[in-house]
């Protein structure tokens, strides 16, 4: 097969091959290779929303495209002032949750869109064969395809870098914002005094929340005075995964009731945990932080079982100003309120 960028298609194996070892590195399972007949079937699959939709089955559920990493599209205008858009999947077998390869769905200015199935590196030659016959046919229509496409995952591969280097955590400095800003993301659920929650960016003037008093031990309502919007920014966010388990040892065996708990807040955010007062963003696993049960209306401490720091993309974050107290209620969990 003749290619007339023959050295492009070389460097980007040399991306292709270290991409797909690194992205299996930290799986439990080891990939089995595609075969033609998956890759093709791939082919003809299409996801109708790449805006809203992020997990499609198809094939009776036997295949899977899953967002990778939840990532939002990635926009690229070249020379010629003309945007591409560029959405990423995982393509997954579910016997075994395998992943087989990468989709790159590719939207240009005229809302044609392409698509590209990476192979996982345990493909054969033939479907890495078909693999540059299909990108090299898109190259031939849509103008430097292939160095965008190269340039995309040549990215993926400095991020799979990255974390490795991390331990999974995505300490993305490089685009993340940090800054003054003490703040929630807007989705962030807050407990009314009726017993109800608004998601934070809901919140307004005039709304009796409840609020916990430190030195009772219980909670108050308190009227919102403001809700303060912030600048949308790439924002660093810290995120918990709180834990509760309640154990019960019977004759029959062990049995163990699990509760989760999520908050996600700039990392400067402060909390109230069993240590004192400390910022989201150092807290530790094993630390526990109090939380509200609206169950039984009381007050009751979750373990902290696991912390990330992530970017969830360009959004406002909020805070709100009340004219009393220093706590309110986010997702259950207590947090101060600046």
């Amino acid at each position: 097969m003749f290619y007339p960028k023959k050295s492009l298609f070389i460097s980007l194996i040399s991306v292709l091959l270290p991409l797909g070892v690194l992205a299996q590195a930290g799986s439990d399972v080891n990939p089995r290779p595609i075969t033609l007949e998956e890759y093709e079937l791939a082919h003809t699959q299409t996801i109708e929303d790449l805006d809203n939709v992020t997990y499609v089955k198809f094939d009776d559920g036997q295949y899977i495209f899953d967002r990778y990493e939840m990532r939002k599209p990635i926009y690229i205008t070249g020379d010629d002032g003309l945007r591409k858009r560029v959405d990423i999947y995982k393509f997954i077998v579910r016997d075994g949750l395998q992943e087989l390869g990468t989709m790159i769905f590719y939207t240009n200015e005229k809302d044609e869109l392409f698509k590209a199935l990476v192979p996982n590196y345990t493909a054969s030659g033939d479907v890495w064969e078909r693999y540059f016959e299909d990108i090299h046919s898109i190259n031939n229509t849509e103008e430097n395809f292939v160095l965008k496409l190269s340039y995309v995952i040549s990215r993926e591969l400095a991020f799979q870098m990255y974390k490795g280097m991390n331990n999974g955590q995505l300490t993305d400095t490089e685009h993340a914002t940090y800054g003054s800003d003490i703040c929630f993301p807007g989705d962030q659920l807050v407990t009314l005094d009726s017993g109800e929650s608004l998601p934070l960016h809901q919140i307004k003037k005039g709304d009796k929340i409840i609020a916990f008093d430190p030195a009772s031990g219980n909670s108050s309502m308190i009227e919102v005075s403001k809700l303060v919007s912030h600048t949308p920014e790439n924002y660093a966010i810290s995120e918990l995964t709180l834990l509760q388990d309640e154990k019960n040892q019977t004759e029959k065996g062990l049995f163990i009731n699990l509760s989760f708990k999520t908050l996600k807040a700039t990392p400067n955010h402060p909390m109230m945990t069993n240590e004192g007062k400390k910022e989201i963003g150092k807290i530790r696993e094993g630390e526990e932080v109090l939380t509200w049960n609206p169950k039984n209306k009381s007050y009751e401490s979750y373990t902290v079982f696991n912390t990330r720091e992530l970017t969830d993309g360009v959004q406002p974050v909020y805070s709100i100003e009340a004219e009393k107290g220093s706590t309110l209620l986010i997702n259950g969990v207590v947090v101060r309120q600046k």
